[in-house]
């Protein structure tokens, strides 16, 4: 488990996204402690933007609240929920922003939620993440996928061709 740590630590500080985190919570006044797992946790963000009491850049989990609040036991899940997403930015790199983006936009446009059909939240785990883990899909996408289901062959077979 220790390798896989140091493994993603690697990648992100290689693809530069834990750079970029670092910048963030530079940019910010934030203050860097280590947290578990060879994340660091950038406590004390004050921007208004994203309204999240935490999310993660690289390997860097920027949070609101002090870093003793985060790793507070009874945040467990919150915290194995933004790990996640460190390890989404070893494999993604950079490309993890427009893919989050696009997903929020397909989740939001079908749901009205930023996360509910965002799978890179639902990778890292939608109730964990403080996300409501199902809401009914909007009437047009409802209808956009009926339309979709029902063009498909009867017994969706392959085309002879």
């Amino acid at each position: 488990m220790a390798a896989r740590h140091v493994t993603r630590g690697v990648l992100t500080a290689l693809n530069g996204t834990t750079g970029a985190g670092l910048l963030i919570a530079v940019l910010t006044r934030s203050r860097l402690r280590r947290g578990r797992h060879g994340v660091l946790i950038a406590e004390g963000y004050r921007l208004p933007i994203p309204p999240a009491s935490c999310f993660t850049v690289g390997s860097v989990i920027v949070t609101r609240r002090s870093a003793e609040w985060l790793l507070d036991e009874q945040r467990a899940a919150l915290f194995g929920h933004e790990h996640r997403h460190a390890e989404q930015y070893a494999v993604l790199g950079p490309l993890f922003w427009p893919a989050y983006w696009a997903a929020c936009g397909w989740s939001y446009a079908t749901t009205g939620s930023w996360g509910v059909r965002n799978f890179l939240e639902k990778n890292a785990g939608l109730k964990a993440g403080g996300y409501p883990t199902d809401l009914p899909l909007r009437p047009w996408a409802v209808r956009g996928l009926a339309a979709i289901r029902s063009r498909r062959r009867p017994d969706e077979s392959p085309s002879p061709d």
